[in-house]
């Protein structure tokens, strides 16, 4: 996997952090979801940038890299350019406490207590100001779409839930979301709402501000976008359907819909790009697989069946041509309001490099993944219903065939060698991080290995 530059830039106006901040930052980050380190302690911890956003609130960029085997050469483990907004007082609130991180005991900040700012309501309502009166602030800009005024005043709130990123919503109308790993280049999940907004797609929220660092080796911090008070997630949905018995064929067919209108509308927005071909994307698959089952023992038994699925595809015909994809679709990244289904979060899988995440992909790829979404659901309960995720993906590609044009079902061997890539993702991240969900994937993986899909 290719190594991402780190960001290097100034720090106007505000003195190096001392030895202890840095001491207390690299015991801080291991227990945060978003770290990439995954519980593993911190080696080695660069700040990149420091820059005082508002009095009391630094905005830092830190390079940390986690200790653990070296990589192949004998190199140390690759590190991450992470973002962090610190908040700076003498004394913190009781409300605050899951924010500390620790009391500075030398340099300018001697005494004084960090802790991480998202966490509290005025540095949040502060941070908005920022984005509501576009300007910079040392390397850090800020943007906003000068159609759309944002009110002063909006109460803002953590959103719990995100993982590789942190989130606030404000007034239940606007939500910002804070990307955490920082990588140069606009970010997907900027540059594709905005270019669907222009393409008059209203299956995404448009941004309406963003922040970013300065050029020539610009990155983008955060997007500020509408926020849908009243929609749920095609997670949830699809496990209370379950959990009622019912059907869910009509919100999968109409989920189809969404999918290809958003895939119609980026292929209207970028410019066509010439696909590597699937001789390339059977080699990379197969490689995927192999480093897989290297790591996951109980992968080895079905690897000759799957390499089978990868194989199908050499000689074959392209099929859809590659153009910009959403990368990481599946339940959790579509929100239903009333009867319309919307696609979120395109920032793609944060661990691969930006370059790759921006590239041009098949659309079977996002179909390969809802259709494991739908497998996925329908295991969480007992006993087990095969037959309704069955018909979800059915219905899933009939609504994405009603607006595409084309029936991924017809594309058997592109849509089966993209879901067994899927399936052996899936097995090894759930072997490292929820071994108890193991099983889940396996069942895809023997299904694919053994009956060809």
């Amino acid at each position: 996997m290719p190594k991402t530059a780190p960001l290097r830039l100034s720090s106007p106006g505000v003195d190096r952090p001392p030895a202890t901040l840095a001491g207390l930052l690299r015991e801080w980050l291991p227990g945060q979801r978003w770290f990439a380190g995954k519980d593993r302690p911190v080696a080695d911890l660069d700040v990149l940038s420091t820059t005082e956003l508002f009095p009391g609130c630094l905005h830092l960029l830190v390079h940390a890299s986690p200790t653990g085997v070296p990589a192949p050469g004998g190199t140390p483990p690759p590190g991450d350019c992470y973002q962090l907004l610190l908040g700076v007082r003498e004394h913190v609130s009781p409300r605050l406490a899951r924010a500390f991180i620790g009391r500075v005991h030398e340099g300018p900040l001697a005494g004084l207590v960090v802790y991480d700012a998202l966490q509290d309501p005025r540095s949040a309502e502060l941070l908005l100001e920022r984005l509501r009166h576009p300007g910079t602030a040392g390397p850090l800009r800020f943007e906003a779409d000068p159609s759309v005024s944002v009110p002063a005043g909006l109460t803002p709130r953590p959103l719990d839930a995100e993982q590789s990123n942190s989130s606030l919503v404000y007034g239940d109308r606007y939500i910002l979301k804070v990307f955490r790993r920082i990588q140069p280049g606009v970010n997907p999940d900027l540059e594709l709402p905005g270019a669907l907004a222009a393409q008059g797609c209203t299956r995404v929220p448009a941004p309406v501000a963003w922040f970013r660092t300065a050029e020539p080796r610009a990155a983008t911090l955060g997007v500020l976008q509408p926020f849908l008070p009243d929609a749920s997630d095609g997670w949830a949905l699809a496990l209370r359907a379950l959990a009622d018995g019912d059907e869910f064929t009509t919100e999968a067919h109409e989920l189809g819909q969404a999918t290809a209108d958003v895939h119609l509308a980026l292929a209207a927005a970028f410019p066509s790009e010439s696909a590597t071909g699937n001789d390339h994307t059977a080699t990379a698959m197969t490689e995927r697989l192999e480093a897989a089952a290297h790591s996951v023992p109980a992968l080895r038994p079905f690897v000759p069946g799957l390499r089978t699925a990868f194989g199908a595809l050499v000689g074959r015909a392209a099929g859809p041509p590659a153009q910009r994809i959403h990368g990481d679709l599946h339940l959790g990244q579509v929100l239903r309001a009333g009867r319309d289904w919307f696609v979120i979060d395109f920032e793609g899988e944060p661990s691969k490099p930006l370059a790759e995440r921006r590239s041009a992909q098949s659309p079977v790829r996002d179909i390969a993944g809802m259709l494991r979404s739908f497998d996925y659901a329908a295991r969480q309960r007992r006993p087990w219903r095969p037959e309704w995720a069955r018909r979800c993906r059915e219905a899933y590609c009939a609504g994405y065939a009603a607006r595409a044009g084309w029936d991924p079902r017809t594309k058997h061997a592109l849509l089966r060698a993209y879901e067994t890539d899927r399936a052996v993702y899936e097995v090894l991240y759930e072997a490292r991080h929820r071994p108890d969900w193991l099983p889940v994937p396996m069942a895809a993986i023997e299904r694919l290995a053994v009956r060809g899909g």
